[in-house]
């Protein structure tokens, strides 16, 4: 299938066109067709109605054999595209009218139409071979060998797969329905009433849809199987859903990923067994893994979504609060009198500030000195010298804190610290005088709230709470500041 040399880089593989290129041209086709609609399934939580019609078929495989005696395609694509639309239409009627989940009436209507599949089979299994693995994994590698004969514009007549063919057509089918009336299927996938009220039936819509869902299942089944259509329904249109929250966008993405990852799935179903002594495997399911490959790489990187920029931006809002934390409490500690801060002040001079306010601020010494130098960084801190030879045990302990450097606020920290002390204090506040909490509750929620306190919201704050000169604990509220917002 592939000429590749074992130095050559997978990417730099010759190609065999008229092997690889139709086999991938199907995949590919597969991909997009699913893809377009796969978005609509994955936002209307529908996504298992792929997999419930590419079982749900084979009673319809069955009934167009024992009613036309033959095996042809178009017979069995009839019944199967019929099977297909009564489990869209079962599925969606025992929802409504019983009441019960979807994912539950899928559940039980594909298991008894697939039983029923069985049935019919075991009647005509001496008249019809029907090979489960093709069933499963389909025949995506024999895709060349099942041509038609289709004139082409300067080609000539040209001998294309009738895979291809089928593809392609259900391909542009889906893409005109989608572009056509992109609007209506928006407004009926995220509020089916107002697409009503707005002069178009959503149920219209619901079921055109579905319909289109069975007719590409049933068109993907013979060639890519019952595991390529189902991850090629959802998984792109799941990858997509994580790197984007626009719907023209998502559907873009989803029809890149898929159609890529039919090309990688490729590559890899004749390279990687290569690794481990095997010749290759099948091309539809080293797909499908390409879709779940690509899904993990979204899950873990997606930049809204993505579990490590999750893990940055929680890291980050926690350096945040802490630096602004340690702001206030400096803030806090300037703002008392000598005789209400003795222990503050021991602990300066003993060279223990750091461990005093990691302990304060439940975090450790190194934190503590990371956001000192970073406010220092900033100009909002300066270092003094405190004299602490006057403090301690003697000789030995005067000479061992000697040279101890306390942080002060300059003007500009002082002005960010009055600005969250007072978002604090406000919200304290307001929220015993409008919220009615408890005193000893009130400090714990002012916390959380006052990092994500601007000044229009610290106006509004005080003019709902009559503009108060001290919190209900009885410290002074900072009044507010030209020089921060």
């Amino acid at each position: 299938m592939i000429a590749l040399a074992d130095s050559t880089p997978f990417w730099m593989i010759e190609w065999n066109w008229a092997l690889d290129g139709w086999i991938v041209a199907a995949g590919m086709l597969c991909a997009v067709a699913s893809s377009l609609l796969g978005c609509f399934l994955v936002l209307r939580r529908m996504s298992l109605l792929g997999d419930a019609i590419s079982h749900a078929v084979l009673p319809g495989l069955a009934a167009a054999f024992l009613i036309s005696g033959s095996r042809s395609s178009g017979w069995m694509f009839l019944g199967a595209v019929i099977v297909g639309v009564l489990t869209a239409l079962l599925s969606d009627w025992i929802h409504v009218r019983g009441e019960v989940d979807e994912g539950a009436s899928m559940g039980v209507v594909f298991t008894t139409l697939f039983a029923a599949g069985l049935i019919m089979i075991v009647l005509a299994a001496d008249r019809v071979d029907l090979d489960p693995g093709c069933v499963l994994y389909g025949a995506i590698e024999s895709t060349p060998l099942d041509t038609w004969a289709i004139p082409i514009p300067i080609l000539g007549e040209t001998n294309v797969p009738r895979v291809v063919v089928v593809l392609s057509i259900v391909t542009l089918i889906n893409a005109a329905f989608v572009i056509f009336f992109f609007k209506e299927l928006k407004m009926a996938t995220f509020d089916a009433e107002l697409a009503t009220s707005s002069g178009f039936s959503a149920k219209a819509i619901h079921y055109v849809l579905m319909t289109l869902v069975a007719v590409t299942a049933v068109a993907s089944f013979e060639s890519v199987g019952n595991i390529l259509v189902v991850a090629m329904l959802v998984v792109p249109a799941a990858t997509a859903y994580l790197l984007t929250d626009r719907l023209g966008m998502m559907i873009l993405l989803a029809c890149v990923i898929g159609a890529a990852s039919a090309w990688v799935g490729h590559v890899a179903a004749v390279e990687i067994p290569t690794w481990f002594g095997f010749r290759s495997t099948t091309t539809a399911g080293m797909m499908a893994v390409a879709t779940g490959f690509a899904f993990t790489l979204a899950v873990v990187g997606s930049p809204r979504r993505g579990l490590v920029p999750q893990w940055f931006r929680k890291q980050w809002l926690r350096w945040t609060i802490l630096t602004d934390d340690v702001l206030a409490l400096l803030y806090r500690m300037e703002e008392k009198t000598l005789d209400e801060r003795p222990i503050a002040d021991a602990m300066a001079m003993q060279a223990d500030l750091d461990a005093w306010m990691a302990n304060v601020l439940l975090t450790n010494r190194f934190a503590i000195k990371s956001a000192v130098k970073y406010h220092a960084w900033r100009g909002r801190l300066e270092t003094t010298q405190a004299d602490a030879s006057a403090v301690g045990d003697g000789e030995a302990s005067a000479k061992e804190h000697s040279e101890v450097l306390v942080p002060k606020l300059t003007e500009v920290g002082r002005s960010e610290a009055e600005s969250l002390v007072r978002s604090h204090r406000l919200w304290e506040q307001y929220l015993v005088t409008r919220v009615d909490l408890e005193g000893s509750r009130i400090h714990q929620q002012a916390h959380q709230l006052e990092h994500f306190t601007d000044r229009q919201l610290q106006d509004q704050l005080d003019h709902q709470t009559d503009s108060p000169e001290k919190d209900p604990h009885g410290s002074p509220i900072p009044s507010a500041s030209d020089k921060h917002s």
